[in-house]
């Protein structure tokens, strides 16, 4: 990212004053079909600015509610803008596009740095604008290069031209063997994967169990494992297409102030569009893989900056209790995100004193030993704040037990018959409810019942005794 002073001063796009462009103009029909684009430098005049709330607000509003700032003109042309949006991102779907639509976490620190506030940010119809149009400049763009600059400005296009050299965004279809792991994950939660033989029947098959697993305690732990699926998205100067957007042509044009790629896509497209030659291929393809390789350097970065101003936040609340639900599990820990901020640490299992809890990795679960108590992805816990590390950027939590441990009722169970109640909808599916008591966690609560009652008759009968003894003296 550049400096304040440039990205957020001279080089936006701030209201009511001209501003030096490089633009990508269309023109749509009212069902979002291409007539007409263009492509160089110009002044832009903004006549209002929006943050993403205000925006969202007029499309949730419609067009017979006014708002305080905004003529009526600008918010019939977000309305449109909507409308346009709503219509590509359909189109992209159904081309094959993958929905991930995970939260992005956003700390909110005071004037010194701290960190006072912690919370998640969804995208909605706002983004989706904006990122639809994004999309559209990008892609576009790169067919143009890739194209031969054909019809250049508007000229008629005389034939096939060959591509000239150009920096892509590439995204290759998902791992196989990925692909068959996460079948056998999902499996566990009474999911199940139709045929995965080609990218768009991966595709597919992503995006509907990603709509049965919506709203579910699981989805997180599916959505972040499906991702892990994909291949990594990098800057090459051969077009392989974007798998995950489904585009046959793809670059990063939208965001020179943040990105270096898109600066090299800007001068290289300056230069074709002045009819000069292609750039040396060899120059370029250094460059590429340079890029892709800060890139990673930098969502590193910008994840362990995250992560450390979450601990930072938790710091002075060890020893308070939260609630939460299990995020991950693995052999050695249950993995805890608390309500509201959604900050995640780790139970050592050795921690957990009522009972030896095992990783049943076939079945994705925990279960105790002796009590055979289970823990569920997704089960609703307490927690209590154990240790911070700020050096290492990691949570302890404690986890709080009634000894009354009730469980999500899982499909394992039902499928081999075991469990005490179930609860099955109208087409097959689990509703996501706790039901039941575990019959030896039943036993383990009778049976702690009575040591409690032993203890307690024997306490009394003590002080009784206290009590006479020195009576008996005199």
């Amino acid at each position: 990212m550049l400096p304040e002073k440039l990205c957020n001063k001279l080089c936006s796009l701030r209201p009511h004053e001209q501003k030096l462009t490089f633009s990508a103009v269309f023109e749509l029909t009212p069902l979002a079909k291409i007539v007409s684009r263009w492509y160089g430098k110009t002044v832009i005049y903004s006549d209002h600015r929006f943050a993403y709330e205000g925006a969202q607000k007029i499309i949730e509003s419609g067009p017979d509610v006014s708002h305080e700032g905004v003529s009526d003109e600008i918010r019939d042309a977000v309305l449109v803008l909507h409308g346009l949006a709503s219509r590509l991102r359909k189109k992209r779907f159904a081309a094959g596009a993958i929905s991930f639509e995970r939260p992005e976490m956003k700390v909110e620190v005071d004037e010194t740095g701290k960190p006072v506030n912690v919370y998640q940010k969804m995208s909605k119809e706002a983004n989706w604008l904006i990122e639809e149009f994004m999309l559209l400049a990008n892609r576009s763009v790169a067919e143009f290069v890739a194209t031969g600059c054909k019809g250049l400005q508007g000229e008629p296009s005389k034939g096939r031209k060959q591509a000239k050299t150009f920096v892509y965004r590439i995204h290759d279809e998902p791992n196989q063997e990925k692909i068959e792991s996460l079948r056998n994950f999902i499996g566990n939660f009474g999911y199940r994967m139709g045929p995965t033989g080609s990218g768009k029947e991966i595709s597919r098959e992503l995006n509907s169990l990603f709509a049965a697993a919506k709203d579910t305690p699981e989805y997180n732990a599916i959505e972040l494992l499906s991702l892990r699926t994909m291949a990594k998205a990098r800057y090459d100067i051969e077009n392989l297409g974007h798998y995950g957007l489904a585009f046959k042509y793809y670059t990063h044009f939208t965001s020179p102030i943040r990105r270096y790629p898109d600066m090299l896509v800007h001068r290289l497209l300056a230069r074709y569009l002045e009819g000069g030659e292609s750039a040396k291929a060899e120059t370029y393809s250094k460059l590429c893989k340079y890029a892709s390789e800060r890139e990673i350097v930098a969502a590193e970065a910008e994840r362990s900056s995250i992560k450390y101003k979450l601990v930072e936040f938790m710091q002075d609340k060890v020893g308070y209790t939260f609630g939460g639900n299990i995020s991950g599990l693995t052999e050695w820990g249950m993995y805890v995100e608390v309500e509201p901020t959604k900050i995640e640490g780790m139970v050592p299992l050795r921690d957990i004193r009522s009972d030896f809890f095992e990783f049943d990795a076939d079945h994705y679960r925990l279960v105790g030993r002796r009590s055979g108590v289970v823990y569920n992805l997704g089960d609703p816990v307490r927690i209590r704040v154990k240790k911070t590390n700020l050096e290492q950027k990691l949570l302890d939590y404690e986890l709080i037990e009634t000894g009354v441990e009730e469980r999500v009722y899982d499909r394992i169970d039902y499928e081999q018959g075991r469990g005490t109640s179930f609860m099955k909808g109208e087409d097959g599916s689990f509703d996501n409810v706790t039901v039941g008591i575990n019959k030896a966690a039943r036993k383990e609560k009778v049976r702690r019942a009575i040591r409690e009652s032993k203890r307690k008759a024997a306490k009394n009968a003590g002080r009784n005794s206290a009590k006479k003894s020195p009576r008996s003296k005199k």
